[in-house]
C-alpha cells in the first residue's frame, strides 16, 4: 500500500475506536434508541441525495440494515447505555468475525479450515476472560448484550457478501435509510415519547456534535474511504487494519473517559485480537479441481468493522 493509504487506513481504525467514546458522551443526552435512530438519519440526510441510486437489490439493504442497524446498533447501545464500558465494547464487538464465520458456515456452506478453527477457538476463550472480569465488575446482562451485537453484526456481514455492493459508500448511505423508523419505533415504544421529547428539547451542543459525529465521521467518512481503500487494494491487505479498532478504543476510554485497563482485559484483548485475526486472515481452503471459481465479489472477506 501507498503510504497515503496506509495513514488513510490507520485514520479509519482510530475513528472507529474513538468513535465509542463519542457513542458513551452521546449516550449522556439520548437514549439509546433514540441516538441509534438519529445516527442513522443524519448519516442517510442528505447524503442519499449524492450517490445515485441504490447499485444492489432492496431485499439486501433491508436484510442489512435490519441486521446491522436495528439490531447490532441498537443492542450495541442499550448494552453500553446499561453500564458495558466504551473500551471494552470496542474489543468484545470483534468477536463478530467468528461468528461471521459460523453463520457463513451454517448458511453459505463455508467450511473453516483447521486454522480458522483455531483462531475461534481462542477468540472465544478471550471473550470468557473478558466475561470473568466484566462480571467481576459490571452488569453481565450488558456484556451479553454486547455480543449479541457482534452476531447480528456477522449476520450482516455474510447478507453484505451476498449481496457483493459494487460502492461501499453507496451501499452504507442506502442501509442507513432502512433502521430510521424502526428505530423510531421501538424507541417511542420501550423508551417512551416523554423521554424521547425530553431528550430533545434539552439538546446542547455536545448532543448535537455525538450524532454528527458517529454519522457523518464514522459511518458516511469511515466507510467511504474503507470502500475507496477495498476498490483499490485485496480485502486481505485492508482488513488487518481492523485489529487497531480495539487498540484506539480502549485507549481512549481510557484517555478520555477514565476507564481502567484491568490485567484480565488485556490478556482478553490478546487472546481476542489474536483469534480474530487468525478467523478473518487465514487462507481459505482451495476448492475442489472441478469447481468452478469464485467471482471476486464472492470471494472477498468482510472487513467493515464499526
Amino acid at each position: 500500500m501507498r503510504p497515503t493509504h496506509i495513514c488513510l487506513a490507520v485514520l479509519v481504525a482510530a475513528i472507529w475506536g474513538v468513535n465509542f467514546v463519542v457513542i458513551e458522551i452521546g449516550l449522556d443526552h439520548f437514549p439509546p434508541l433514540l441516538f441509534s435512530a438519529l445516527r442513522f438519519l443524519v448519516a442517510a440526510l442528505p447524503a442519499v441525495f449524492f450517490v445515485g441510486r441504490p447499485k444492489v437489490a432492496w431485499k439486501w439493504l433491508i436484510g442489512v440494515g435490519l441486521s446491522l442497524g436495528v439490531a447490532k446498533f441498537g443492542l450495541l447501545f442499550i448494552g453500553m447505555d446499561a453500564g458495558m464500558p466504551a473500551g471494552l465494547s470496542s474489543l468484545v464487538l470483534q468477536v463478530q468475525a467468528v461468528f461471521t464465520a459460523l453463520i457463513a458456515f451454517a448458511v453459505l456452506g463455508e467450511v473453516p479450515t483447521r486454522i480458522r478453527v483455531v483462531g475461534m477457538a481462542v477468540a472465544l476463550t478471550g471473550i470468557g476472560v473478558a466475561a470473568v472480569d466484566e462480571g467481576a465488575s459490571g452488569p453481565l446482562t450488558a456484556f451479553g448484550l454486547t455480543v449479541a451485537a457482534a452476531a447480528a453484526w456477522g449476520v450482516s456481514n455474510v447478507l453484505t457478501r451476498k449481496a457483493a455492493p459494487p460502492d461501499a459508500l453507496n451501499f452504507m448511505v442506502w442501509v442507513s435509510t432502512v433502521p430510521v423508523l424502526p428505530l423510531l419505533a421501538l424507541s417511542l415504544l420501550f423508551e417512551g415519547p416523554s423521554r424521547d421529547l425530553d431528550a430533545l428539547g434539552s439538546l446542547d451542543w455536545q448532543g448535537v456534535a455525538a450524532v454528527v459525529c458517529v454519522a457523518w465521521v464514522a459511518t458516511v467518512f469511515g466507510f467511504g474511504t474503507w470502500g475507496y481503500l477495498l476498490r483499490r487494494y485485496p480485502a486481505s491487505t485492508v482488513a488487518p487494519f481492523t485489529l487497531l479498532v480495539p487498540v484506539f478504543g480502549m485507549s481512549s476510554s481510557a484517555l478520555f473517559l477514565g476507564e481502567p485497563v484491568s490485567g484480565l482485559q488485556l490478556c482478553a484483548a490478546a487472546l481476542l485480537v489474536g483469534g480474530v485475526a487468525l478467523t478473518s486472515f487465514a487462507r481459505p481452503p482451495k476448492p475442489p479441481a472441478y469447481a468452478a471459481p469464485l467471482t471476486p465479489a464472492a470471494s472477498k472477506e468482510p472487513a467493515t468493522p464499526v
